[in-house]
């Protein structure tokens, strides 16, 4: 299955987007547990991280996201981008 990466910028103020992460959280461990291979997490200087799971194309990639409770509740914008492995 092909890896695909969400890089997300915040749109929102921490207290609003804080209010939205258990839910996140809750959606990335329901991908890992149907067998995405999900992992989550943010840059270190704040303001945005990533996303990094498998999906069988391009189309279940943007499902997937698109029902991400951060992008549903406006907190992020992303791109979205299929990631071919070199090395493992």
């Amino acid at each position: 299955m092909p890896w695909f990466v969400k890089i997300e910028k915040g749109l929102v103020d921490k207290p609003t987007f804080d209010q939205y992460v258990p839910a996140h959280l809750d959606f990335v461990k329901d991908l890992i547990a149907s067998g995405h291979q999900a992992k989550t997490g943010y840059w270190q200087e704040r303001g945005g991280g990533m996303l990094l799971f498998w999906a069988n194309s391009l189309e279940e990639a943007k499902d997937i996201v698109a029902r991400d409770p951060l992008i549903c509740n406006g907190c992020v914008t992303y791109e979205l981008h299929e990631w071919h492995v070199v090395v493992e």
